[in-house]
């Protein structure tokens, strides 16, 4: 929970401000979205807090009865959702250095540099692959759908862990124009195995930097997570 914090508040220091703050390092980090952590693409603001997202990384708030905003949990109502068009002006104006090959880029054709960057695939196809800290000797229950090795959708490669799935890919399908379903999220609870995905490559680099594994108990519900999240945080204070 301390390092959830910490992102919270990381990620409410880029929100932004009139002008750019930090030089060209810190541009791509101040005009990024809390969620997916990448360049805004498209972005919405909540009319009542004014916190700014992706208009796709908004979306699901925007389906349920009572939505939250993702970053301080406020409750808003999805009718004052608008268009950041100051936001989309300054990623238009603004320009910073690619995190792999350092050409400079307008933060509005970030996302579809860094897509096609060599350098940046590279850094993520060899990320450390993830190690519990203490192993465990308690057996899988055979009922429990398996969420930690995938099958490649192009060519059926077996037995690929999130970051082997990644890096196959990248090396093996990198120009592959078919739409395949994500294994990944076909995986997870809330996965629709019959979504294809018209970038999968793409989707694969912006949506699963991480392991679902390391933060999420897919034995609960969404309300038990809540309710245990908020437990956990009053414990620590």
């Amino acid at each position: 929970m301390a390092m959830f914090r910490s992102l919270v508040a990381s990620a409410q220091q880029r929100q932004p401000p009139g002008a750019p703050a930090g030089g060209d390092s810190g541009l791509e980090a101040q005009y990024s979205c809390p969620i997916c952590l990448e360049v805004y693409h498209r972005p919405v603001a909540i009319g009542s807090c004014g916190h700014t997202f992706c208009g796709e990384c908004l979306q699901p708030c925007l389906q349920v009865p009572s939505p939250l905003c993702p970053l301080c949990r406020l409750p808003f109502d999805p009718k004052k959702v608008d268009k950041a068009a100051h936001v989309e002006k300054q990623l238009s104006s603004y320009k910073a250095p690619c995190r792999g090959c350092n050409k400079k880029v307008t933060l509005a054709k970030m996302r579809v540099h860094i897509s096609s960057c060599m350098k940046v695939q590279e850094q993520m196809a060899n990320c450390p692959k993830f190690v519990p800290v203490v192993p465990t000797s308690q057996p899988i229950p055979s009922t429990v759908p398996n969420r930690s090795t995938f099958t490649c959708p192009y060519c059926g490669a077996r037995n690929l862990d999130q970051q082997e799935l990644v890096k196959h890919c990248v090396e093996n399908h990198r120009s592959d124009p078919n739409r395949v379903v994500c294994p990944i999220c076909s995986a997870m609870p809330w996965g629709d195995p019959s979504y294809k995905s018209a970038n999968f490559l793409q989707h694969l680099l912006h949506r699963h930097k991480f392991s679902y594994d390391t933060f999420v108990d897919y034995s609960i519900d969404e309300e038990a997570a809540f309710q245990a999240a908020l437990a956990l945080s009053l414990s620590e204070n």
